[in-house]
């Protein structure tokens, strides 16, 4: 599936392993939450990258004591209409402080991409390569925002404030 990251489309290094699998010695892999939760020692002391693939009822809070040490977290939206994983997304940003690629995978929809990288988002999965411009464009829709969330912008309150602090 093409990955879209930093604006544009890129190879995509990781591996996803189901939970029977052997996972590869070196190479930067994608294992879901259950296998972590019952692995969670091995595969942190593997050396390698290490990704974690959550459902959007999975608790993030479980991932809280290693968090630092994850290098990579997909949320999945199964539905265009179930927005879970947007509250999951900004709980890792700014509860647990996760620093990492935070990637949207299933159905991910150009409507939503922009507010998707306001909760944290920066890396998509998306079906159709042929759409990754829209997907950049819905980015440079809105330069500014009311709301403070978790991509870091400052909100308009924030900018206004600044702004009259240099005129003063």
């Amino acid at each position: 599936m093409p990955l879209l990251k930093d604006g544009r489309l890129v190879e995509d290094p990781w591996r996803i392993i189901d939970d029977a699998s052997p996972l590869p010695a070196r190479e930067p892999t994608i294992v879901s939450f259950a296998r972590f939760q019952a692995e969670r020692d091995q595969l942190l002391a593997r050396g390698a990258p290490l990704g974690v693939r959550l459902r959007n009822s999975d608790a993030i809070d479980a991932l809280a004591g290693a968090i630092d040490r994850l290098d990579l977290i997909a949320l999945e939206f199964p539905k265009f209409s179930d927005g879970r994983a947007y509250s999951q997304a900004r709980g890792l940003r700014e509860r647990l402080g996760f620093a990492g690629e935070l990637r949207a995978t299933g159905d991910v929809l150009i409507d939503q991409a922009l507010f998707m990288r306001r909760c944290g988002f920066d890396a998509w999965e998306i079906a159709d390569a042929a759409k990754a411009p829209r997907f950049v464009e819905a980015f440079a829709t809105f330069s500014v925002f009311y709301q403070p969330a978790g991509d870091g912008r400052a909100a308009v309150s924030a900018l206004r404030r600044f702004a009259s602090a240099g005129r003063a």
